[in-house]
């Protein structure tokens, strides 16, 4: 690299990049020259840092700065690229934050050696006055796993500090103190007002909209549209139709598009049963049949209620009956639909019991008796509808053929075709939607266990990271899982990339939710998870960021007064999302159920 003025990326025997100053140039009034890299074609090409170059730092705090839209997009695709180059080879890049980046005519963006970042500020070169932010940008770009933990930067961090590098360049501030409380506030997820009126789609839409024209187009003041000429843009913007190409790229601009589509969850019906002043009304489980036209309530009320969805919606009633109503001898603690089967519906109870309900008749169709102790979930397989799996406090899983059991009903009451032991209690099963072969379950020792069924003496895969009881495993998609822990957090992981039977580093944790003693719900729909809390609140978070995405409280209706009041005591205790829609249920300790939809 010293012989040349354009090479590959920087290799070191550090997993960090850094970005090392060439001996024997100088600088003016320093004695030294620093030097940029930016990326060009497959490569990092070195040049000198000009004394007309200014930090992006001093460019974001110009109090003059109006944002454009493509301007911001363009300054920020070509940190996307150094940074993605510098992943791609193996580094980590570190800082990635304004003081680390200088910018040349035509916004041109080269990040610089990194020593040199803390000078940034004293070469101002513009006579602007400058927010005196050096050491609070340090905690603005601080990932919240080396925030915590104090663990060393990764390339998750990288990326994290990108998001944070895009808020910073669509969101303005009139001075140090509101920019302060700005970026500080964005850490818990919140965002200026004016901010989520004017940019959350707009932005991101641009972001990985083709362009393939050579100019760049924006809009002047009087909301007429203005074309520049591609020689005031380098790279020409064309070039975001590569980019986009790019599959982490277009990975991390979905994901932050889709984190910041939806601005809030709004109640779209509440359903308001007959019996809300009962004691035992609190909703375990609540799931949507195979076609989204129905959905069932189970609880401690010892019932599984059935109400049409449709009618919920759109009706205007001051009570809301179900359409069908079972009642069993023990309280119920999961149900699960039969996906192929229309109306059949499976359940656990406190007594150790898994039924089988005829819903399209209103009647029991069978009772499967061989755990000894509760059991906490009950699962049907996606691909062998005649499947059923149950996990029980007896530390067992069980697997049920429904068909065989009732050959064998009037010899034994429904005998299981397998069983899987473990030394804790079992809280929650799960088939992937691709697979009746294999099965995860979530277990009081903290673990989640992933068993191919064919083999089922030792697990495929054990999940390690949870340091609390896992209470729900939900997949994604046939390699991808969620699990939630009474550790007040989820996990996401990924089994696809795996060369070992143990994984103890999770692709995602994420917080912001209280979960500490109560089963709260756990519901994915594409890329969104649906959970709730010991607040009272229903959390949705994006499957790409650790922090909530959209959060919804329940309140509780004061009986004297009609007024919502808050209610500490309560808690979120089960979710669902609809088929393939941005609206979910959701009930609480109460009884409440709502129709929420992300808007």
């Amino acid at each position: 690299m010293e012989n040349s003025s354009e090479s590959n990326w920087p290799r070191s025997g550090s997993s960090t990049v850094r970005f090392p100053a060439r001996s024997g140039d100088t600088d003016q009034g320093s004695g030294k020259v620093r030097f940029g890299y930016f990326k060009e074609n497959d490569g990092a090409v070195i040049r000198a840092v000009e004394s007309k170059d200014v930090s992006l730092r001093q460019w974001l705090d110009n109090p003059e700065r109006v944002v454009d839209p493509l301007d911001c997009l363009h300054i920020f695709m070509q940190v996307v690229e150094i940074v993605n180059l510098a992943h791609s080879q193996g580094f980590v890049v570190q800082s990635v934050r304004p003081s680390c980046f200088v910018m040349a005519s035509f916004n041109r963006v080269s990040v610089i050696e990194s020593v040199s970042c803390e000078d940034d500020e004293s070469n101002n070169q513009t006579g602007q006055s400058q927010f005196p932010i050096k050491q609070m940008e340090s905690n603005w770009y601080t990932s919240p796993e080396e925030a915590a933990a104090g663990s060393p930067s990764s390339c998750a961090s990288d990326v994290y500090l990108l998001g944070v590098l895009l808020f910073e360049l669509y969101c303005t501030s009139s001075s140090a103190e509101e920019k302060n409380a700005t970026m500080c506030s964005l850490r818990h997820r919140v965002f200026p007002p004016q901010f989520l009126l004017k940019w959350p789609k707009e932005a991101l839409r641009r972001a990985f909209k083709p362009l393939t024209r050579n100019a760049t187009i924006s809009k002047d003041g009087k909301g007429s549209t203005v074309e520049r000429s591609s020689a005031n843009s380098f790279p020409p913007m064309n070039r975001l139709s590569q980019i986009k190409q790019s599959g982490w790229i277009n990975s991390f601009i979905d994901g932050l598009s889709k984190y910041l589509s939806f601005r809030n969850l709004k109640v779209k019906a509440d359903l308001k049963q007959g019996d809300l002043l009962n004691s035992s009304n609190l909703v375990c489980s609540l799931g949507f049949d195979r076609d989204g036209e129905f959905f069932a309530t189970a609880g401690v009320n010892k019932k599984i209620k059935v109400f049409e969805y449709d009618s919920i919606l759109n009706g205007n009633r001051d009570i809301h009956y179900p359409v069908v109503e079972m009642s069993s001898r023990s309280k119920l603690s999961c149900l699960c639909w039969n996906n192929y089967i229309k109306g059949q519906i499976a359940s656990s109870n406190f007594e150790g019991v898994v039924q089988i309900w005829d819903a399209t008749r209103n009647q029991l169709y069978m009772e499967l008796k061989e755990h000894d102790r509760r059991v906490w979930s009950v699962d049907f397989s996606w691909s062998n509808p005649t499947l059923v799996a149950s996990g029980s406090d007896d530390g067992s899983v069980k697997l049920w053929n429904i068909n065989q059991a009732i050959l064998l009903l009037h010899l034994v009451d429904g005998t299981s075709v397998g069983t899987i032991k473990t030394k804790a209690n079992v809280c929650c099963v799960q088939f992937p939607s691709d697979s009746g072969n294999t099965l995860a379950f979530g277990s009081a020792d903290h673990r989640v266990y992933y068993y191919d069924l064919r083999n089922p003496s030792v697990p495929l895969y054990t999940l390690i990271g949870h340091n609390k009881t896992v209470s729900y495993v939900k997949f994604l998609d046939s390699s991808t899982l969620v699990s939630s822990s009474t550790d007040n957090t989820l996990k996401l992981w990924d089994l696809s990339e795996s060369t070992s039977q143990v994984i103890d580093c999770p692709v995602q944790t994420f917080t912001g939710h209280m979960n500490v003693k109560n089963f709260v719900g756990l519901s994915v729909s594409d890329c969104y998870i649906a959970t709730g809390s010991e607040t009272n609140e229903v959390v949705v978070y994006h499957k790409a960021f650790c922090m909530p995405a959209l959060s919804y409280k329940f309140n509780t209706t004061d009986p004297i007064s009609g007024d919502e009041v808050d209610d500490s005591d309560q808690f979120i205790s089960s979710v669902c999302w609809h088929v393939q829609s941005s609206t979910l249920v959701a009930a609480n300790s109460m009884g409440n159920i709502k129709l929420l939809d992300m808007v």
